[in-house]
Protein backbone atom coordinates (compact mmCIF):
# COMPACT_ATOMS: atom_id res chain seq x y z
CA UNK A 1 0.00 0.00 0.00
CA UNK A 2 1.25 3.52 -1.22
CA UNK A 3 1.62 6.51 1.36
CA UNK A 4 -0.76 8.42 -1.56
CA UNK A 5 -3.43 5.22 -0.35
CA UNK A 6 -3.07 5.89 3.31
CA UNK A 7 -3.54 9.03 3.16
CA UNK A 8 -6.68 9.03 0.71
CA UNK A 9 -7.75 6.13 3.37
CA UNK A 10 -7.31 8.76 6.01
CA UNK A 11 -9.03 11.42 4.27
CA UNK A 12 -12.01 8.94 3.76
CA UNK A 13 -12.25 8.35 7.30
CA UNK A 14 -11.99 11.40 8.14
CA UNK A 15 -14.99 12.89 5.72
CA UNK A 16 -17.33 9.60 7.15
CA UNK A 17 -16.69 10.50 10.54
CA UNK A 18 -17.26 14.09 10.42
CA UNK A 19 -20.35 13.04 8.76
CA UNK A 20 -21.53 10.77 11.65
CA UNK A 21 -20.49 12.87 14.42
CA UNK A 22 -22.18 15.68 13.63
CA UNK A 23 -25.24 13.56 12.94
CA UNK A 24 -25.02 11.76 16.57
CA UNK A 25 -24.55 15.42 17.47
CA UNK A 26 -28.14 16.66 15.99
CA UNK A 27 -30.28 13.63 16.66
CA UNK A 28 -32.62 14.06 19.38
CA UNK A 29 -30.99 12.00 22.22
CA UNK A 30 -28.31 10.94 20.94
CA UNK A 31 -25.90 8.18 21.58
CA UNK A 32 -24.28 8.09 25.23
CA UNK A 33 -20.41 7.61 25.60
CA UNK A 34 -18.91 6.72 29.25
CA UNK A 35 -19.89 8.75 32.23
CA UNK A 36 -20.93 12.49 30.82
CA UNK A 37 -21.56 13.63 27.13
CA UNK A 38 -17.99 14.98 27.39
CA UNK A 39 -16.48 11.79 26.99
CA UNK A 40 -18.28 11.51 23.38
CA UNK A 41 -17.13 14.73 22.48
CA UNK A 42 -13.77 14.15 23.30
CA UNK A 43 -13.92 10.34 21.50
CA UNK A 44 -15.70 11.92 18.74
CA UNK A 45 -12.66 14.92 18.44
CA UNK A 46 -9.65 12.85 19.37
CA UNK A 47 -11.16 10.50 16.25
CA UNK A 48 -11.32 13.61 13.70
CA UNK A 49 -7.85 15.24 14.41
CA UNK A 50 -5.91 11.74 14.21
CA UNK A 51 -7.37 10.78 10.83
CA UNK A 52 -7.19 14.62 9.77
CA UNK A 53 -3.51 14.99 11.02
CA UNK A 54 -2.67 11.17 8.93
CA UNK A 55 -4.76 12.40 6.10
CA UNK A 56 -3.28 15.46 5.26
CA UNK A 57 -0.01 15.32 7.01
CA UNK A 58 1.77 17.80 4.58
CA UNK A 59 -0.63 20.11 6.09
CA UNK A 60 0.21 22.19 9.16
CA UNK A 61 -1.26 20.64 12.62
CA UNK A 62 -2.59 24.72 13.25
CA UNK A 63 -5.04 24.54 10.72
CA UNK A 64 -6.80 21.19 11.53
CA UNK A 65 -6.85 22.32 15.09
CA UNK A 66 -8.90 25.65 13.75
CA UNK A 67 -11.25 24.01 11.05
CA UNK A 68 -12.52 20.93 14.23
CA UNK A 69 -12.44 23.75 16.84
CA UNK A 70 -14.58 25.73 14.42
CA UNK A 71 -16.89 22.30 13.50
CA UNK A 72 -17.31 21.94 17.69
CA UNK A 73 -18.46 25.22 17.73
CA UNK A 74 -20.86 24.54 14.62
CA UNK A 75 -22.37 21.72 16.44
CA UNK A 76 -22.76 23.72 19.59
CA UNK A 77 -24.26 26.29 17.46
CA UNK A 78 -27.09 23.29 15.52
CA UNK A 79 -27.68 22.42 18.98
CA UNK A 80 -29.23 25.53 20.29
CA UNK A 81 -31.96 25.78 17.12
CA UNK A 82 -35.26 25.15 18.28
CA UNK A 83 -35.23 21.86 15.26
CA UNK A 84 -32.97 20.13 16.91
CA UNK A 85 -33.94 20.60 20.68
CA UNK A 86 -30.57 19.60 22.11
CA UNK A 87 -28.81 22.09 25.06
CA UNK A 88 -25.42 23.19 23.87
CA UNK A 89 -23.24 23.69 26.12
CA UNK A 90 -19.48 25.81 26.21
CA UNK A 91 -17.91 22.52 27.79
CA UNK A 92 -18.90 20.68 24.83
CA UNK A 93 -16.06 23.14 22.81
CA UNK A 94 -13.75 22.72 26.00
CA UNK A 95 -13.89 18.68 25.59
CA UNK A 96 -13.56 18.93 21.89
CA UNK A 97 -10.68 20.96 22.18
CA UNK A 98 -8.75 18.59 24.89
CA UNK A 99 -9.60 15.98 22.00
CA UNK A 100 -8.60 17.71 18.79
CA UNK A 101 -5.31 18.50 21.07
CA UNK A 102 -5.07 14.91 22.12
CA UNK A 103 -5.61 13.69 18.39
CA UNK A 104 -3.52 15.60 16.98
CA UNK A 105 -0.41 14.87 19.59
CA UNK A 106 -1.30 10.71 18.94
CA UNK A 107 -0.95 11.86 14.94
CA UNK A 108 1.78 13.61 15.16
CA UNK A 109 4.01 10.89 17.21
CA UNK A 110 2.95 8.31 14.31
CA UNK A 111 4.46 10.53 12.00
CA UNK A 112 7.52 11.00 13.48
CA UNK A 113 7.86 7.75 14.26
CA UNK A 114 6.86 5.94 10.52
CA UNK A 115 9.40 9.31 9.04
CA UNK A 116 12.06 8.24 11.37
CA UNK A 117 11.51 4.77 10.53
CA UNK A 118 11.97 5.33 6.84
CA UNK A 119 14.69 7.68 7.49
CA UNK A 120 16.79 4.51 8.81
CA UNK A 121 15.40 1.88 6.11
CA UNK A 122 16.50 0.94 2.35
CA UNK A 123 14.28 4.36 0.81
CA UNK A 124 14.46 2.85 -2.70
CA UNK A 125 11.02 2.95 -3.62
CA UNK A 126 9.73 3.80 -0.46
CA UNK A 127 8.04 7.62 0.05
CA UNK A 128 7.36 8.94 3.21
CA UNK A 129 3.88 10.70 4.79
Amino acid sequence: MTIETVRKLMRLAFWASLLFAYVCAVIPGGPEIGHSDKDGHALAFITLALFARLGWSRGRAAWIALALLLFGIFIELSQATPLVHRDADVWDVVADAVGIVAGLVIGSIGLFVFRRQSATADKAGRQTL
